[in-house]
């Protein structure tokens, strides 16, 4: 049986891309489409879903407030919070919500169609850049004299963490800015940014930061 999944973006451009993708997955129907949060509760009176991809900042009702409407009406569906950032404190309002997993829109690919099938309440998954979000909070305390995990967390940007991750790989300066389409004086100067903000000293501490946060750290 398919799973019925609603799309809520107020940015048709996005939706599309979205809905290209989920139609990529034999196992998936669209059963609805919604550019509000006030929207999708209409639609969710008369139509079933599995799941939903939620956009978090709408005008009107945001997606946070439209998540916990929507698990009110029907507490077996399955949101998946997505947003253009990596947010902290967007990821935890929405899983407080009851969302089971959050993407920036930037990693809405193969790993959100595996989410859309697998994340629950118990597993909620997450996109890389959330993941290694998550993961910089964990690590910060754990390095003698650092600036607080919470204050290390909320300070990186999206972008930063996408280098970030992209030096726990070993790639260089320049092939970071290849893989992300950036001129390389771009990569330098949020590799200062990520010195200054997680205390850091040399290039040599950075990458080992980064190594202990990345993809396959323990």
């Amino acid at each position: 049986m398919s799973l019925r999944v609603a799309l809520i973006d107020d940015h048709r451009p996005f939706r599309e891309r979205l809905r290209s993708l989920l139609q990529e997955d034999a196992d998936i129907e669209i059963v609805a489409e919604a550019a509000s949060g006030q929207e999708i509760l209409e639609i969710a009176q008369t139509t079933g879903m599995d799941a939903a991809c939620m956009d978090i900042s709408m005008p009107g009702m945001n997606g946070i407030e439209a998540t916990r409407r929507l698990l009110a009406l029907n507490p077996q569906v399955r949101v998946i919070g997505l947003s253009a950032y990596a947010d902290q404190h967007y990821v935890e309002a929405m899983l407080e919500a009851g969302a089971v997993g959050y993407f920036t829109k930037a990693e809405a690919d193969e790993g959100l169609l595996q989410a859309i099938h697998a994340a629950t309440r118990q597993r909620p998954c997450f996109g890389a850049d959330i993941s290694a979000l998550f993961a910089v909070k964990a690590t910060a305390d754990t390095l003698p004299g650092k600036a607080s995990a919470d204050t290390v967390a909320a300070s990186l940007g999206a972008k930063e963490i996408e280098v970030l991750l992209l030096i726990a790989k070993g790639l260089t300066s320049p092939q970071i800015a290849g893989s992300l389409a950036m001129d390389p004086t771009m990569v330098e100067v949020y590799r200062r940014n990520l010195l200054r903000k997680l205390q850091l000293n040399s290039d040599a501490a950075l990458a080992e930061y980064a190594r202990r946060i990345g993809p396959g750290a323990a």
